[in-house]
């Protein structure tokens, strides 16, 4: 056998070696687990502990599931409520495989885990949401309603009825009854919760019809104690100025009367002081306003008030 066939040979050897030692180490990290199948079955129980493994190469495989908590987000389902109200739900819940090996048996893998999960939680959430009112699954305490969607659909009675379980609680019932049946199948729940609550179609047209007839009344309420906040501030405007113009009234009229009195004291002081002179000054007072060019005047020649101008005119 000559060097090249001898390492040719050396060389198939080694690969051969790397395949049966690939095939025969696998790793299980902190994340995950393995279950180990010999044609199909189950060798063992499950392999949890983090590290190198081994097995048979080609004949053994090792099936890996998470070890960490997983998400399960159904489907709205259309459920009636115990008070013949429909509506939808939509659920989700956190779960983990918490066996392995009774996992891969029953369900195989995470798809089929779903569709098991699908069944249990949405089977539960109907049974559970059907033995209750609509309002303890909208509300999880008794506190004031507010205007929202919730207190336009619900009726008078139903808003003022106290809340005994609410939604909080139904969730929490959901997940101790589907939390009884997934062990079976190697799984573990942590929580369940009502993701979203809506109304069928026809409900959803009486909710809008009754927010838009509440938003309407409160619309209402506020333009009419609009309104008549802006008819007392125009009353006490009008008050106001009413006062602002009395007051400037009687304050002119004062100061009108003292002018008048001052006036008539000098014009009785000037009238003491020379009759005559007084007479002729008013007399030309009057002149000035009453003749203009456009004025006509039939008198007589004996007239009071030609007195002056006869005067004038027979000097």
């Amino acid at each position: 056998m000559n060097a090249r066939t001898r390492n040719i040979l050396l060389g198939g050897l080694a690969l051969v070696v790397l395949l049966l030692l690939a095939g025969s180490v696998y790793v299980v990290t902190e994340m995950n687990q393995v279950v180990v199948t010999q044609f199909g079955e189950p060798i063992g129980g499950a392999v949890t502990k983090p590290g190198v493994h081994f097995k048979m190469p080609f004949i053994q495989k090792a099936n890996f599931f998470e070890k960490r908590w997983l998400e399960w987000d159904g489907d709205p389902n259309e459920i009636p409520t115990r008070d013949k109200k429909y509506i939808w739900v939509d659920t989700y819940c956190r779960w983990r495989i918490s066996d392995p090996l009774v996992f891969f048996q029953r369900v195989n893998d995470e798809r089929g885990a779903h569709s098991r999960l699908d069944d249990i939680v949405d089977g539960e959430t109907r049974n559970t949401i059907a033995k209750f009112d609509l309002i303890e699954v909208v509300r999880s305490t008794n506190r004031p309603f507010e205007v929202s969607e919730d207190s336009a659909l619900l009726n008078f009675s139903e808003v003022t009825s106290k809340i005994e379980t609410g939604r909080e609680k139904l969730a929490a019932l959901i997940l101790l009854n589907a939390s009884k049946i997934t062990p079976q199948f190697g799984v573990e729940l942590r929580d369940v919760r009502i993701k979203r609550v809506n109304y069928v179609d026809e409900v959803q047209r009486k909710v809008f019809d009754r927010m838009i007839a509440e938003r309407k009344r409160i619309a209402s309420k506020y333009r009419s104690e609009g309104d008549g906040k802006s008819a007392e501030i125009r009353g006490q405007k009008e008050r106001e100025l009413k006062r602002i113009q009395s007051e400037a009234y009687r304050t002119a009229q004062e100061v009108k009367g003292k002018a008048d009195a001052e006036a008539t004291k000098i014009y009785a002081l000037a009238y003491n002081l020379d009759p005559e002179f007084y007479a002729f000054m008013k007399s030309l007072d009057t002149y000035r306003t009453s003749l203009t060019k456009e004025t006509w005047l039939l008198l007589g020649t004996d007239n009071e008030f030609l007195k002056y101008l006869n005067n004038s005119s027979g000097r």
